[in-house]
């Protein structure tokens, strides 16, 4: 099969997950189905732009008419930074331009949506290890996030004390306020000096 674009071989299968999502969800399509037609654009420097199109059941599928897009959400260079600092950061590094109702919604669904692996793995092993193997997964997750909360902790520290690397809040602060108190005096001295010519 031929792609016009290099973005569309992501285009299919985020469109795939996301009517995955969608079909465990029918409040979700119900909320959708009012846009059929709207094009979303997902824009992810530096990954291509993923165009969906907004179908008559509340799914969507891969845009292919080049129209622009009705709804333009564009993830920031600190979005991934953000989404490990929790929901709200993440939402304030997402940009959101176009349609108002339908940005509503989508924000909507962003926030409620949920990936249960747990019902998914189940029928394929069974209720009780599909409930142990994402146990085990998420404490697994838990413990490299962890692990890597802890060696940033250690890198800035050893770039702020042992180092020097970087400068500590204090002295930064005070830095300031000395370039502050500088300036401040550099303009009375050319305030006199206009005087006195």
């Amino acid at each position: 099969m031929a792609f016009a674009d290099s973005s569309m071989l992501l285009d299919y299968p985020f469109a795939s997950a996301l009517n995955h999502l969608l079909e465990a969800e029918p409040w979700a399509r119900e909320r959708l189905a009012p846009f059929a037609g709207a094009t979303v654009s997902l824009a992810t420097p530096p990954l291509p732009e993923l165009r969906l199109s907004i179908l008559a059941d509340g799914r969507v599928a891969p845009s292919t008419d080049g129209a622009e897009p009705s709804l333009t959400l564009s993830l920031g260079p600190d979005a991934l930074a953000a989404l490990g600092r929790g929901e709200e950061h993440f939402m304030r590094a997402v940009q959101v331009t176009g349609n108002a109702r339908l940005a509503s919604e989508v924000m909507l669904l962003v926030r409620h949506l949920r990936w249960e692996p747990e019902e998914d793995l189940s029928r394929l092993v069974g209720d009780i290890a599909a409930r142990r193997i994402v146990g085990l997964a998420r404490e697994f997750a838990g413990w490299q996030f962890d692990a890597a909360r802890r060696l940033a902790g250690s890198l800035v520290e050893y770039a702020v004390d042992e180092r020097r690397l970087l400068v500590p809040r204090p002295e930064l602060e005070s830095l300031a306020a000395g370039v502050a108190r500088l300036r401040d005096a550099i303009e009375r001295l050319e305030k006199r000096i206009e005087r006195m010519t």
